[in-house]
């Protein structure tokens, strides 16, 4: 399959608004029969004593956005999909709001829900994007890999 390549990163939080206005403008596309998405969020963690307030996102961007097209190919053409969105962040981005946004559409659940968690793991096994958590204080450390479900 050969889609056009797509713009992937946002600077800043993601917002609940453009969340709302993707899942809105899907309602008029009607061989759609289920969405999945997954929202990143920051979370408040606690490392060494130390409480993050917000996570600086950084990227190679040019070979993320290859990286980012390269997954968006193989899931389509691994599962029965209509339609995908790939956001991510970058920049500072605080706890509680959403530094990652996949939305997977098909006619099917089961290809939308199996699609949007392979996208997920892909993203964070492969694509050159970093975090840097910022404690309260103002220090910060980089994020250490979690690719876990």
């Amino acid at each position: 399959m050969n889609h056009k390549p797509k713009q992937v990163f946002k600077e800043g939080a993601i917002s609940p608004q453009f969340i709302g206005d993707s899942i809105a403008k899907h309602s008029a596309k009607t061989e759609i029969g289920a969405h999945s998405i997954f929202l990143g969020q920051v979370r408040n963690d606690i490392i060494d004593h130390k409480k993050v307030a917000a996570i600086d996102y950084t990227a190679y961007s040019e070979m993320a956005e290859e990286i980012f097209h390269k997954i968006r190919e193989d899931a389509f053409e691994k599962y029965s999909l209509t339609c995908m969105h790939i956001y991510h962040s970058l920049g500072k981005v605080m706890i509680g709001e959403i530094s990652l946004f996949v939305f997977t559409s098909s006619p099917h659940r089961t290809a939308a829900i199996e699609s949007c968690a392979y996208i997920v793991e892909r993203i964070k096994s492969e694509a050159p994007v970093w975090g840097k958590e910022i404690f309260e204080d103002e220090s910060s450390v980089w994020k250490k890999s979690n690719n876990t479900l």
